[in-house]
């Protein structure tokens, strides 16, 4: 384990801009927790398919806010080494010259408004050669249709936007004033980016976004730079401390949770599943995300659910239950719901089907049926996309041997029911508290106070989730019927998806 002298500042400051809430954390340079502080905040949908985030109302108020918080609770005698932020992403934040946001920030994946933009650049650019190149096809999570979108769309916004910032490079620029974007979060800009050169593809960026600047690049430890006066007026953190560029909020998680080797597979419970697997060589999935690893000379086949906890918060809404009564009653039912099975596309779906117009469906659904068995219902449907992700990167070549599971929806009945549907037993380290534990590692890391491998130090596993073969045998019938429900409805569920966006058009016009 790296040392440091006693008479070194010794606490990280790690922050993280998640969909629907952001989370920061205080700890020692050993991975000790010394305080963490949340706030909510609301995502804007002004359309279907629309997700939207205020930068300076939602991700620099939060970042403000939690900063302000945390760093009160420094104590006597010690000081704030680094400074490591992370966010939800790939967005667009369309800036001005200066780096001031000129419209709301566009989403990652869970926002589908550039359907056009993304069948023409496929065409442009080829679906082969884009993911040979990029790593990755084209879908709504990637950032160059996106910033076609915006151009074609809203040419106001565009003709004074010079800048686009993701979450964590904005936050970036407020402490810092660089314009920076590190090496993962790039790898996301299909087809922007060349994964193998690790560098921007400058003929498309000049063909898709004309006159646009393009952040420098650096990788997600990276110290890019010191905490402004102006920045420590407004967060509390002292003018210099230093701050690393940051990255993606699952990518910075699976770094503080220590998915780093070969074979490691980190699941992210929250608003949405994410799955990160770490790959000794790059490996490629028209069904997959291929990206660059948070350290350099990593790479990562990557999956992600458009919905996930989602689906439980409406539940929760839609009832006015509490997480607990649901969890409660769904954990005395059996496995499958007492004959229940959902399809969660309740926002499309991301990987592996990359389908916006899917949408949500429970089927067998009858009149003995209760709040319980739908809550039930919708955890073993994120276990089923789960393992439909799984099996799509062990067709792509990549290995899944341990198994950690992260996030704030890690939860005992939650984990047990993926356990079970996967048969897969998942690890869960002593903190699970999200991306923002991984920014302080991060920042740990750039400041020279720890080193990559001191994370299995950091945050050691601490419980094991097993598959019961009972129950795994249940689900492994009922997820061949979920697998049959998606192509047996999809055509109906783009009929609806058609007139639901037919209807918003209306409303829009009356």
């Amino acid at each position: 384990m790296t040392t440091t002298p006693a008479t070194a500042p010794g606490l990280l400051l790690g922050i993280d801009i998640g969909t629907s809430s952001s989370k920061g954390v205080l700890t020692r340079t050993d991975g000790t927790l010394v305080a963490q502080a949340q706030r909510e905040h609301g995502t804007a949908t002004p359309r279907p398919g629309w997700f939207e985030h205020d930068a300076d109302g939602v991700w620099w108020d939060d970042f403000r806010s939690l900063a302000r918080e945390l760093t009160r609770q420094v104590p006597a005698g010690e000081a704030l080494a680094a400074v490591g932020v992370s966010g939800i992403g790939p967005c667009v934040l369309p800036a001005d010259e200066r780096g001031r946001p000129v419209r709301a920030a566009i989403l990652y994946g869970v926002d589908t408004r550039a359907v056009e933009e993304i069948a023409e650049q496929t065409e442009r650019y080829g679906a082969e050669e884009i993911i040979r190149r990029c790593g990755s096809p084209l879908t709504s999570q990637a950032i160059g249709p996106k910033l076609a979108w915006l151009r074609r769309h809203d040419p106001a916004v565009y003709e004074v936007t010079s800048r686009w910032y993701m979450a964590s490079s904005y936050l970036v620029h407020r402490l810092t004033g660089r314009y920076v974007l590190d090496h993962h979060s790039a790898s996301q800009c299909t087809p922007l980016y060349d994964l193998a050169a690790r560098t921007w593809i400058e003929e498309r960026c000049d063909e898709i976004a004309p006159g646009l600047q393009w952040p420098e690049l650096v990788w997600p430890a990276e110290v890019v730079g010191g905490v402004t006066r102006e920045a420590e007026a407004l967060t509390g953190i002292p003018a210099g401390t230093s701050v690393v560029a940051g990255t993606v909020d699952a990518w910075a998680e699976a770094a503080g949770v220590g998915v780093a080797a070969p074979g490691d597979l980190m699941l992210m419970y929250g608003t949405t599943m994410f799955v990160v697997g770490i790959l000794a060589q790059p490996l490629t999935s028209p069904r997959l995300w291929g990206t660059a690893g948070v350290f350099e000379g990593t790479y990562c086949l990557a999956a992600g659910m458009a919905t996930s906890g989602a689906v439980t918060g409406w539940l929760r809404d839609l009832t006015g239950s509490s997480y607990e009564q649901l969890t409660s009653e769904a954990a005395e039912l059996p496995p499958g719901a007492e004959g229940l099975v959902m399809l969660p596309y309740f926002a499309g779906e991301r990987t592996p089907l990359f389908d916006p117009d899917a949408r949500g469906l429970v089927h067998g659904l009858t009149l003995r049926h209760g709040r319980g068995h739908l809550y039930r219902a919708a955890l073993e449907a994120t276990a089923y996309g789960v393992r439909h992700n799984l099996a799509a990167m062990a067709d792509a070549g990549a290995r899944a041997e341990r198994l950690v599971a992260v996030g704030g929806g890690a939860r005992a009945l939650w984990t047990r029911i993926v356990s079970d549907v996967t048969g897969r037993a998942q690890h869960l380290p002593r903190y699970t508290v999200g991306a923002a534990y991984g920014d302080a590692f991060l920042a740990a890391v750039g400041a020279g106070l720890a080193a990559p491998g001191d994370i299995a130090e950091w945050n050691p596993t601490v419980e094991v989730v097993a598959p019961d073969p009972a129950a795994s045998a249940v689900y492994d019938e009922l997820y061949g019927l979920y697998l049959d429900l998606y192509p047996a409805t999809r055509e109906a569920a783009h009929v609806l998806a058609s007139r639901q966006r037919a209807d918003d058009a209306r409303r829009r016009d009356a």
